[in-house]
């Protein structure tokens, strides 16, 4: 897996165009403020450790959420830090549980619609601390 992960003051996201065909109807604009935006890649052998690749998602993501002392956080699916790839159904599997465990630790969890191309805009903050990678 690995994670992108920014502070933004700022998050907005509208829908383009289905990428995965069976991905359910989606239309509808999301934005929120002061949030933690993790662009997560989950890669190929990750679904084969998936509770460990859950755990590992949440430690990073609560630590940077805790430093800017937010408890909103988006999940967006981003195919695109790395050349191998889950397939989806396994990848939105393993986003399903970040958020209901994100969620049941208090959390406001948006998620972007997975299987969709996006139009999205974010206000990264400043500090060097609002942009960090991981990777596990």
């Amino acid at each position: 897996m690995k994670l992108l992960l920014l502070y933004t003051h700022d998050y907005w996201l509208k829908p383009f165009e289905k990428s995965v065909a069976e991905a359910p109807e989606r239309t509808e604009p999301m934005a929120t403020r002061e949030a933690v935006v993790a662009l997560v890649h989950v890669e190929a052998q990750d679904p084969a450790e998936h509770a460990k690749r859950v755990t590992q998602g949440i430690k990073q993501i609560k630590w940077l959420a805790g430093k800017f002392s937010t408890k909103n956080v988006v999940l967006h699916s981003f195919a695109h830090l790395a050349s191998t790839r889950a397939e989806p159904t396994a990848a939105d599997a393993l986003l399903a549980d970040m958020r209901d465990r994100l969620l049941a630790s208090g959390y406001t969890v948006h998620m972007s619609p997975f299987g969709y191309f996006n139009e999205f805009r974010l206000h990264v903050a400043g500090p060097s601390l609002a942009k960090v990678f991981a990777e596990f």
